[in-house]
């Protein structure tokens, strides 16, 4: 292979060192950082390596967008969305993060637009990846064609969490008022620096389906600067007349203000299972395009005329057919000034009329009573009034219209809509807590289904499920945090809303399994223990401290220099230094850990959180009386997560020592002590 354009921007240089990775080659270059291919030692596999470039480190906000996506990406485990294996510091200090191979390269290699089923199928991925990160207080803020991977199996995966928005940590994490993203693909707001929330990587999603679609991007401009401008002032394009079928979803989907978009990722999901399939309908896709094209206005005035143009062309046929029956009448009874028209064999006067189809238009049939209702409650669906204010919003003014005329032609359509948006506003309210507004809505909603059972009862079965995979979310939320009070109130909620038994059956089966104060977890530092911690919150203490082994391990990786053992003062420390590796007695490796300072223990909890995702410290006095003492080989006190004086110089430690020391101590956080060890608690 020749080299390329990116090869000459960026030159051979040595591969960087990371313990227990073997680096192979450069994968890529970007804007911060580079991807290496690289083998993971301990598994032997093949891993990518995105490694900080070195010119980024001395800036702050780089640092902080590439801790950034670490984090947040620890905290989602979705099928579609890239998982980090492992992060850190290279061997020079550089931040790295290690994630999987995607051989397959980005969506941004592919032309998709003659496979519109697969485009289908990678949007349903998407949209699935997103709803699952913004429940969970994400928003992406870079959804691009470069952004999406795909792995051996063909599966997209939403990749690079750089810049990311997580719910609590401020509003950017970039200077205020700075547009951080790709502008190709950037909504109007995140352009002009103000406030996003999960609609403008709605927006983004549409820039991308739009270019899977037509193999271009909807506005099309020479620089970032005038890109923004086309994305915030035109109108949105118009698609060719062979995907206008498409056209009514992407006016929502990049719509310039947010309210005017779909509310949430599931909304755009359904927005989209619900645009024609061009090859299996090709009669609705055909009305959907004229739709697109002209309009329903334009549509009925079109068919009005149509309708206007066949009853005159039948009305001429009849007078033409009448006047050859009169003159064959009179040639037949010998008289040509007879005016009559009754011939032998033929009464005329009798004769049935001709079909006319456009007889109803033309004599203007009378307007049904329900029209006014059904007209007012598409204006309040539009503006987002479905249940409220009492009499005048889209439910109220559905319901007249089931009473005045339920045989009215739109009635079904209507109905199915706002059943529709229902249905997403009680799945949203159910994600918040609204348990009472969800009971409301759901009532409503099964009186309106009861109109037209046959596109009602479905929607209100889908609408279940929906509710179903919410509450379960909620309970593997509420599993992870051993919260059986909240989980309680999920299967409270399920009963309440009235979900099958066996729905409600397995939610009270999980909640009930989950662990108290006292029960035993299992982690990767061994057994831990349920404890009540601060706020009255669980947390899990390990069942015996840290040992030599899990310690070793620890200074190995990290490659941290062990802490002085004796006292300052002391000839010893300079002539037969002490160390956790040698503190002057024998050790097992399955013993408690001494000689290890507080700044020790506190870097072995940190390093433990990044390896496994969960977050570690030392514990609070009250934590660790409620766990006890002990360990293997000699008793040992133990290093605490509070700290004694100005400045946290000195910390404290508790519980007594193979010394004698109890209670809680103050000791010097910078040195080792032999009969000093420590433990860890999981925050839950």
């Amino acid at each position: 292979m020749g080299s390329t354009q990116k090869d000459k921007e960026h030159p051979q240089e040595p591969l960087p060192e990371i313990t227990g990775y073997k680096l192979v080659r450069v994968l890529g270059h970007g804007g911060m950082s580079t991807v290496y291919l690289g083998q993971q030692l301990s598994l032997g596999r093949n891993v990518a390596i995105k490694i900080m470039r070195p010119e980024v480190v001395t800036d702050d906000v780089g640092r902080r967008r590439f801790d950034n996506e670490a984090r947040t990406v620890a905290r989602l485990d979705h099928p579609h969305i890239v998982r980090i294996h492992d992060f850190g510091r290279t061997k020079d200090g550089q931040p790295y993060h290690v994630m999987p191979v995607f051989p397959r390269g980005h969506l941004g290699k592919r032309n998709l637009t003659r496979d519109e089923a697969r485009i289908r199928q990678i949007l349903e991925a998407l949209l699935s990846a997103l709803a699952y990160a913004h429940s969970r207080g994400v928003v992406h803020r870079d959804v691009k064609a470069e952004n999406v991977l795909f792995d051996e199996a063909e599966r997209p995966m939403l990749t690079d969490f750089g810049i990311a928005l997580r719910r609590g940590y401020g509003s950017r994490v970039t200077t205020a008022g700075m547009a951080v993203g790709s502008t190709a693909y950037m909504a109007p707001e995140q352009a002009r620096g103000t406030e996003v929330d999960l609609r403008a990587d709605l927006y983004s999603l549409g820039v991308l389906a739009w270019e899977m679609l037509t193999g271009s991007l909807p506005y099309q401009a020479d620089d970032g600067l005038s890109m923004v401008l086309k994305h915030a002032q035109d109108p949105i394009p118009r698609l060719p007349p062979h995907l206008a079928h498409w056209q009514r979803f992407f006016d929502r989907a990049l719509a310039k203000q947010p309210n005017d978009r779909y509310s949430d990722a599931q909304e755009m999901l359904e927005a989209m299972r619900n645009v024609p399939h061009a090859e299996r309908e090709p009669m609705r896709a055909a009305i959907a395009r004229l739709r697109a094209r002209f309009g329903l206005r334009q549509l009925a005035v079109a068919a009005l005329v149509v309708g206007v143009v066949a009853s005159g062309i039948v009305a001429l046929y009849r007078m033409d057919q009448r006047n050859t029956q009169e003159t064959l009448a009179r040639m037949m009874n010998g008289n040509a000034s007879a005016t009559s028209t009754d011939t032998p064999g033929v009464d005329l006067s009798r004769s049935a009329p001709l079909p006319d189809p456009s007889e109803a238009i033309l004599r203007g049939a009378p307007e049904s009573a329900a029209q006014k209702y059904i007209t007012a409650a598409e204006q309040q669906l539009r503006s987002g009034r479905l249940t409220s204010p009492a009499g005048g919003n889209a439910y109220d003014s559905l319901m007249l219209a089931w009473r005045t005329d339920p045989s009215h032609i739109a009635l079904p359509e209507a109905s199915t809509r706002l059943l529709t948006a229902l249905g997403n506003d009680a799945d949203r309210r159910l994600r918040n807590g609204e348990d009472t507004a969800v009971r409301d809505i759901v009532s409503r909603m099964q009186r309106l289904a009861e109109q037209d059972r046959a596109r009602g009862l479905p929607v209100m079965v889908q609408l279940r499920k929906r509710m179903g995979d919410s509450l379960s979310s909620a309970m593997t939320q509420a599993e992870a945090q051993f919260n059986r009070d909240a989980a309680q109130k999920i299967v409270t909620s399920a009963k309440s809303l009235g979900l099958d038994r066996a729905q409600v059956a397995a939610l009270q089966t999980r909640a009930g399994s989950i662990a108290q104060p006292g029960d035993r977890v299992a982690d990767a530092l061994g057994e831990m223990t349920l404890v009540a911690g601060s706020g009255n919150k669980l947390v899990a203490i390990s069942r015996s401290t840290v040992t030599r082994e899990n310690y070793a391990a620890f200074a190995k990786l990290t490659q941290r220099k062990p802490a002085l053992c004796r006292e300052k003062a002391s000839l010893l420390r300079v002539l037969a230094p002490r160390t956790w590796e040698t503190p002057g007695f024998e050790q097992a490796n399955s013993h408690a850990v001494v000689c290890v300072s507080w700044q020790d223990a506190d870097a072995f909890a940190r390093w433990q959180s990044q390896r496994t995702g969960h977050r570690y410290r030392l514990p609070t006095a009250s934590e660790a009386q409620a766990a006890g003492y002990g360990s293997g080989g000699k008793q040992v006190s133990e290093w605490l997560g509070e700290c004694s004086g100005s400045g946290c110089v000195r910390r404290m430690a508790s519980g007594r020592s193979w010394r004698g020391a109890g209670g809680g101590r103050p000791l010097d956080a910078g040195r080792g002590y032999d009969d000093v060890g420590f433990r860890l608690v999981r925050e839950l």
